[in-house]
């Protein structure tokens, strides 16, 4: 029976969450480059990329670099340039967004289809399969029954799925809010975040029906308990989102999928991961105690459930229990224990978060710097945890590779040999002039030969094979040690095989799926033009980036209606008056369409930035 392999797919915000990510379990690690990137803000040289390829390398673990922005004509150039130099230095893939990609000169570098591309169903993952992406990464929306759909009927297609992270409201894409709203383009990398922020609800007679709520606000998805069926589904990659987030982040929530996913792959031989080297943290991973909204499986099974988070779009971190009772300058909880310089918060009377730190604890009193309106029944939550950051912010846990020595005499001298977990085996061999010892040197040997230090291998076993009982120097053997383990690290870097992109698609007549399309295509240069007409399209639009219109802005999956038990779908509609309407802070004003049939909310911008009362 062939393995399956099975990847943990880690962000990296720079270089150094980037080796965190590996150390800390990482199979692979996704990483922007200098520009044209889905997250402006977390660009990187092509130096550091190639100093975390040099080090992910020596584990087997791949380097993915974002390239999934659109792409404007006078960019192409700049494009093919920085490609090409991500190619020779050794990245094993780009995901991307912009299918002129394909029209470029560009070296036979794999390419992944971004969740960017909108990737809901079979049809969309066989036509991007057809065009030579080796991967593609899937809305986070879909079902596990939906993920497996697409696995059957497309097999051989890798597929990625995010696992966990934060949540945009819109299909991945297909959100154009902040470019119309503050001129700064989702699909340029450069979203304003329009559904973090706070609006009133108000339907068809002007009503305000919620007020001053992040009405678009998500929970961060944790789909933990779920990587068992998701393997079962044909997931090949676990996807953890965050290419904003910090070393923290990383550590814990690499650490603690690892863990998971290493207990499945304990009882299901059939999956293997895709990297080597052993992991151990100094620190149990808790995710709670990371950044995150409350938590939501994310119709993974189908449903929507409880998974907007309104009252806040900020980190409420960790549940702590509920306050029973409040005094002048201290308060106790029923609850889990707090410590001394801890955050904490809650969400008020007036439906705000409200945040503070924690001074001192006596039993069950526990003092505020200052004290926060807390109330008798409000539930508390831990934002900040001072010890875990200290102990996860000290975890410099080095990935190692088991290695098997053997150490014998020859004729003229002594060899030492060394095979590692991956399979790599080398030996270093020295002519000397050998003397007896009056003692046996074995101890002495395996001691001194178990010295790796902070290198990326640890010894397992050491095997002494002499003819007679020879004395080594203690100096011989770590200067054959040294030389061994540099030998190791040049032999994993010499037999690494960087995958290269199959080139037999450009023969394939194969057409897309339409034969119109509209600004949803996300089309901004003639090479994207080219390539979509080549498979038959007769019709394309340009990118909303380039001829704005009045259209709907988002599309999301996520509804308003079901949120409040209003959905008639489901049998508990109320009469609320449509059309509903989200109002911002600044006057301007987006109806809501609900297409039932499929599913989907809509988020519409009203021309004249207001409705009549």
């Amino acid at each position: 029976m062939a393995l399956k392999k099975v990847e943990l797919l880690a962000p990296a915000k720079n270089l150094a969450c980037g080796i965190a990510a590996i150390n800390h379990g990482a199979d692979a690690v996704y990483i922007g480059a200098t520009q044209f990137g889905a997250r402006q803000s977390a660009g990187n040289s092509v130096e550091d990329i190639a100093a975390l390829v040099d080090y992910a390398h020596l584990y087997n673990v791949k380097v993915y670099v974002t390239l999934n922005t659109i792409i404007d004509d006078e960019d192409i150039q700049a494009v093919e340039k920085l490609i090409g130099q991500l190619y020779r230095i050794g990245v094993d893939a780009l995901i991307v967004q912009d299918f002129g990609i394909l029209k470029m000169n560009i070296p036979p570098i794999q390419l992944h289809a971004s969740t960017q591309t909108d990737n809901r169903d079979a049809e969309k993952v066989d036509f991007l399969a057809k065009s030579g992406l080796s991967r593609v990464v899937l809305a986070r929306e879909l079902s596990l029954d939906e993920i497996a759909d697409i696995h059957n009927k497309v097999p051989e297609t890798e597929l990625e799925v995010f696992v966990h992270g934060a949540l945009c409201v819109s299909y991945s894409g297909q959100c154009y809010a902040s470019q119309y709203c503050f001129g700064r383009s989702a699909n340029k990398g450069a979203c304003a975040q329009f559904c973090r922020l706070s609006f009133d609800l108000i339907d068809a007679e002007g009503r305000v029906l919620c007020k001053n709520k992040h009405l678009l606000s998500l929970k961060d998805m944790n789909r933990s308990e779920y990587i068992e069926q998701m393997l079962d589904a044909g997931v090949t990659s676990f996807k953890i989102e965050g290419r904003l987030k910090d070393e923290l982040y990383v550590k814990n929530v690499t650490a603690y999928y690892r863990a998971k996913i290493d207990d499945v792959l304990k009882r299901r031989k059939e999956y293997v991961r895709t990297s080597y080297g052993k992991i151990t943290p100094s620190f149990t991973p808790v995710l709670e105690k990371c950044f995150n909204r409350g938590f939501t499986d994310y119709f993974l099974k189908n449903k929507n459930g409880n998974i907007a988070s309104i009252d806040t779009p900020k980190s409420v971190g960790e549940y702590m229990g509920r306050v029973d009772g409040v005094s002048r300058n201290f308060f106790t909880l029923n609850g889990k224990h707090f410590n001394n310089g801890d955050g904490a918060c809650f969400v008020g009377k007036d439906g705000k978060l409200h945040g503070f730190r924690i001074n001192k604890i006596e039993k069950r009193k526990i003092f505020p710097y200052m004290m926060p309106p807390l109330f008798q029944g409000v539930d508390l939550y831990r934002n900040y945890d001072l010890e875990f950051e200290r102990l996860v912010a000290h975890s410099d846990n080095q990935r190692t590779l088991s290695l098997h020595l053997e150490f014998s005499d020859t004729e003229d001298g002594f060899v030492l040999k060394g095979r590692d977990e991956s399979g790599v085996d080398v030996k270093i061999s020295v002519a000397t002039k050998k003397d007896i010892a009056r003692t046996s040197q074995r101890e002495n040997i395996v001691k001194q030969l178990k010295k790796w230090g902070n290198t990326p291998f640890c010894v397992s076993y050491v095997d002494v094979q002499f003819s007679k009982e020879w004395f080594v120097p203690s100096s011989l053997l770590s200067d054959m040690r040294r030389r061994l383990c540099e030998s190791l690290v040049e032999q994993h870097r010499a037999r690494y095989v960087q995958e290269k992109r199959k080139l037999t698609f450009l023969n394939a007549s194969h057409n897309y799926m339409v034969e119109k399309l509209d600004y949803r295509g996300n089309v901004s240069n003639s090479l994207a033009v080219a390539f979509y007409k080549e498979h038959g399209v007769k019709k394309v639009e340009p990118a909303f980036e380039i001829k704005p219109v009045v259209e709907p802005i988002m599309f999301c999956k996520y509804c308003i209606k079901r949120h409040f038990g209003w959905c008639r779908k489901e049998g508990k509609g109320v009469a609320v008056k449509e059309p509903l309407y989200l109002k911002l802070g600044d006057g301007q004003h987006f109806r809501l369409a609900f297409d039932c049939a499929e599913c989907i909310m809509k988020v519409i911008p009203v021309e004249n930035r207001s409705i009549a009362n």
